[in-house]
């Protein structure tokens, strides 16, 4: 009878850290799919086939900003501690690795709010245009679509963000 185990201590544990690094993994790529835009080209499905209102003007000013997403999904966090957490694991022995693994966690998670939040800043314009009626209009959008002092454009809104874009 074969009293050997199916897999030795260690690969045991290799398999639990490749199986937690497939689950953060995972994680962090469904928090990923979520499809905020600000951008003037895109309308979510619920926007489409609504009347907006359209207003002739000229922009005045165009200044580059950073559109930071205002909540943050946990993915970074989650992922980050537990990857953290894991390294922290393979460290030491006895207390040492309890100390090493609760610190490593701390050290990912914070790690993984950084970054989910650098990850959740887009490059935009803040748009000041002189409508023909004569008021003044500020837009902040994705900075996607090229625009210009100078150069005439429409303000959309109604059913949904205010977009400026080009005539």
């Amino acid at each position: 009878m074969n009293t050997t185990p199916f897999f030795s201590t260690g690969a045991a544990r290799r398999v639990r850290v490749l199986a937690l690094g497939a689950i953060v993994t995972s994680v962090a790529l469904l928090a990923g799919c979520a499809n905020n835009s600000a951008s003037g080209s895109v309308y979510s499905y619920g926007q489409a086939q609504r009347e907006q209102i359209v207003r002739a003007g000229t922009i005045t000013a165009v200044r580059p900003i950073v559109i930071q997403e205002d909540k943050t999904s946990g993915a970074g966090v989650l992922a980050g501690g537990a990857l953290g957490g894991v390294a922290g694991n393979a460290v030491g022995g006895g207390t040492g690795r309890a100390i090493a693994t609760v610190g490593g966690a701390l050290l990912g998670a914070l790690a993984g709010n950084a970054v989910e939040n650098r990850v959740g800043r887009t490059s935009g314009l803040e748009v000041t245009v002189r409508l023909d009626n004569g008021e003044t209009r500020v837009v902040a959008q994705e900075a996607d679509i090229p625009l210009s002092v100078g150069q005439r454009v429409q303000v959309i809104s109604g059913a949904g963000p205010t977009r400026v874009a080009p005539m």
